[in-house]
């Protein structure tokens, strides 16, 4: 936050007094929220497919994927806001299905902040307490501790009009705070910001869940958000779960083709290949792949590498390539590379690396970095290609 955050009373457990609405029962596990198995239809339209994931206490839980992919509907069935087809929505022990919105004892930060334009700062925060008629001197005294915490006070008579965006985004959170709830569910609430203050708000959101202990789940289509602020990512595609799993696992062992073509900046390379005789050969290469586990390979496979994993000298697998085109972006620069005439490849080198539009390169692609996927059904497939051999550079073969 700018400037200096006070230090203020609030515990892990409980961040702020509860929700006199929410049932104690409920209050005493809210804190891990969960979806099983659960499908959703709008009309005749199935929108989401046996869908579960799981937010443990005090963990930042990021549901990652396109427009239409499922994550904000997923939020709003947590939040009550939606009713669930078949499946089950849980808080803590407890099936909340038929429990309405307001007694989930939840709260929720969109994506548009909101804010009553006509009500001043202190007004919108502790708008929801007053509809709940919670005493005024309970609500003055969650009123300073969020606001100091959020470093609000110096605005509190404002208008929203009057505040920049990460000001009003703040103000948006703080109502959030101030509810009292140790869940927040939030719908890509830094979308509206520009570049430099979204990484400023990532930061301070992160570090405000860690101190205060909160379980949040956050919704995105920014991969750069969900892999600087989550513990788990939960990637969706088309109304279903392709991977649920940490930011690194994401990144090193994709569960599907689909994770691998999303996650990564650019992201992973992907090749056309086929198994024959035990080994993979790239298509229209020539080269071939030897792989430790060859009883595991279907026929048509597809071939990934990351672009920063491609290099041009070692003992990786070797690969033909020609430059297409350069894009230098300062510390490193992007190389697109044809294959064959049937692949196109992204290699992150270093900005002294020459490589001009025509030239030819020979590719090396370390093996422990190559990833290998069904190409029928995306999955990845249990097999990884071997090192070349100490009196080679490769285990490419030409045809």
């Amino acid at each position: 936050m700018r400037g200096t955050r006070a230090v203020v009373a609030m515990t892990p457990e409980r961040p702020l007094d509860p929700q006199p609405a929410v049932p104690r029962e409920v209050w005493a596990h809210m804190s891990r929220v969960e979806l099983r198995n659960v499908d959703k239809w709008f009309d005749d339209t199935q929108v989401l497919f046996d869908v579960s994931f799981t937010a443990e206490e005090g963990e930042f839980v990021v549901l990652l994927g396109p427009s239409g992919c499922g994550k904000s509907t997923s939020l709003r069935l947590l939040a009550g806001l939606e009713d669930a087809g078949s499946g089950e929505i849980r808080i803590g022990d407890r099936v909340v299905n038929e429990l309405p919105a307001a007694a989930r004892g939840i709260a929720m930060v969109f994506q548009n902040y909101a804010l009553f334009p006509h009500l001043s700062v202190q007004e919108n925060i502790l708008f929801g307490l007053k509809v709940r008629r919670v005493e005024k001197s309970d609500r003055a005294d969650r009123l300073r501790r969020t606001s100091e915490l959020l470093g609000l006070t110096e605005y509190l008579d404002r208008k929203p009009a009057q505040l920049s965006g990460g000001q009003r985004q703040r103000v948006a959170l703080g109502r959030a705070l101030v509810s009292g709830s140790s869940v927040i569910l939030m719908d890509e609430p830094l979308s509206n910001l520009d570049a430099k203050l979204r990484q400023q708000m990532r930061l301070e959101l992160r570090s405000l869940q860690r101190e205060l202990g909160l379980t949040v789940v956050y919704v995105t289509h920014d991969q750069v958000e969900a892999m600087t602020m989550a513990d788990r990512v939960v990637v969706m595609r088309d109304g279903a779960v392709d991977q649920d799993a940490d930011p690194r696992t994401l990144y090193q062992a994709p569960a599907r083709a689909e994770v691998a073509r999303f996650i990564g900046s650019p992201p992973m390379n992907l090749m056309d290949g086929s198994a024959t005789g035990g080994h993979v050969e790239i298509a229209a290469s020539g080269v071939t792949i030897e792989v430790d586990r060859p009883d595991e390979l279907v026929s048509e496979v597809l071939v990934g590498i990351r672009p920063e994993d491609i290099e041009l000298e070692g003992r990786g697998i070797a690969l033909p390539a020609r430059v297409t085109t350069t894009e230098l972006l300062g510390a490193d620069q992007l190389v697109r590379l044809d294959v064959g005439g049937a692949h196109e490849l992204i290699a992150r080198l270093h900005p002294s690396t020459p490589a001009e539009p025509g030239h030819e390169l020979t590719l090396h692609l370390p093996a422990s970095a190559i990833h290998l996927f069904d190409a029928r059904d995306g999955r990845r497939l249990a097999v990884q290609a071997t090192a070349p051999s100490a009196s080679g550079t490769s285990h490419a073969t030409k045809g």
